[in-house]
């Protein structure tokens, strides 16, 4: 009697734990994303990052990640990458050569997640500080052996069906060209609204383009809030019922770094800073998106030493002109960010974003 009664305890702590794991499995099973954030701080190494940490008075977006990691940059062709190449990666998952935008080596084009994502039926959109047909926006749009070839990206432009919102500078590309076409004109004709500023926009329903400048915008902080203004208002377009997929550049950081200026690098995180922090603010309300920030590249070497080497101030010192080869970091929020953790290649971000997502 007593051995019976062991047993059917046992089996009863046995139907429990059971339940019990079964219950769990169901609450660990992994929340997918419905809306895909990426932002890319174009030239964006960790000293970059930590630049602002240094200058800041308050809390950064980048303190906000949950995540972080660090990404290999090298291209197809080089151990030091250059924004098309990088980008490229990116975008659709291929090392390819420099100079070359959104296709392998041998110049197959390849989709990048923008337009896969399209083609699932989610919302598409870009927001840039540069030109539209500069190589990280071409990178997601387009495909062309030369990052250079702005009119020919223009005219890819010009023709996408797939593509929502677009919000940068480069008119010049798209009016002012050796074939003579009006490409802004042809967009009219075939459903785009097209703007000079965010603040003409009447539809929040209709594809849009804002092209605010001839070439790239000015300067931070000159140009005043373009990109977290540019940002919130594609956070208000887009969202809908199937999800969508966002990039954001925060392009002229890299600028910044080129001519190793360093006021004015710190001015271009501030402006990239607010822009990651309305689109936290924005997947922390939704619940269903995720963010992946990352760059491309580092650019100008930047480091942050004391020049007398007592320990006891710190100066920003630049080693290069160009591009550098070190590591870039990867932040990530929302359902999948757990992916991003580690050092990963850059083309595990497409891998990793597709996985996330439903």
């Amino acid at each position: 009697m007593k051995t019976r009664r062991i047993i059917t305890i046992l089996l009863i702590a046995s139907a429990l734990f059971a339940t019990s794991c079964g219950s769990n499995n169901e609450k660990q099973t992994p929340q997918k994303a419905k809306n895909v954030i990426v932002m890319i701080g174009d030239g964006m190494g960790p000293a970059q990052v930590y630049s602002l940490l240094l200058t800041s008075h308050e809390k950064t977006a980048f303190e906000r990640f949950p995540y972080s990691g660090f990404s290999i940059t090298k291209s197809a062709s080089n151990e030091i990458t250059d924004s098309a190449a990088g980008g490229t990666a990116i975008a659709n998952g291929n090392k390819t050569t420099n100079k070359m935008v959104g296709m392998t080596p041998d110049s197959i084009a390849q989709p990048s997640m923008l337009e896969i994502l399209a083609e699932q039926g989610k919302k598409t959109g870009v927001v840039v500080t540069c030109s539209v047909t500069h190589a990280t926006p071409a990178d997601f749009i387009a495909h062309n052996i030369n990052r250079n070839n702005n009119e020919e990206i223009a005219l890819e432009i010009a023709n996408k069906e797939k593509l929502d919102v677009l919000f940068g500078g480069g008119k010049k590309y798209f009016t002012e060209r050796k074939d003579s076409l009006d490409l802004l004109g042809k967009m009219w004709e075939n459903g785009w609204n097209v703007y000079d500023s965010l603040e003409q926009i009447e539809d929040n329903n209709a594809r849009t383009m804002v092209v605010a400048c001839r070439k790239h915008m000015i300067k931070a902080p000159e140009r005043g809030n373009f990109l977290p203004k540019a940002t919130a208002k594609a956070l208000e377009m887009l969202d809908n019922e199937n999800g969508f997929f966002l990039m954001v550049e925060g392009s002229q950081i890299d600028f910044a770094c080129h001519d190793n200026d360093s006021a004015t690098m710190v001015e271009e995180m501030i402006d990239f800073n607010k822009a990651i922090n309305v689109v936290l603010d924005f997947a922390e309300k939704d619940g269903n998106t995720l963010v992946v920030v990352t760059a491309d590249h580092e650019t100008g070497g930047l480091t942050i030493v004391d020049p007398e080497g007592k320990y006891t101030r710190t100066d920003f010192k630049w080693t290069t002109g160009s591009h550098s080869a070190v590591f870039v970091p990867v932040f990530s929020y929302g359902p999948g960010a757990e992916k991003f953790s580690g050092i990963m290649d850059n083309t595990d971000i497409i891998k990793k974003i597709m996985e996330s997502v439903k």
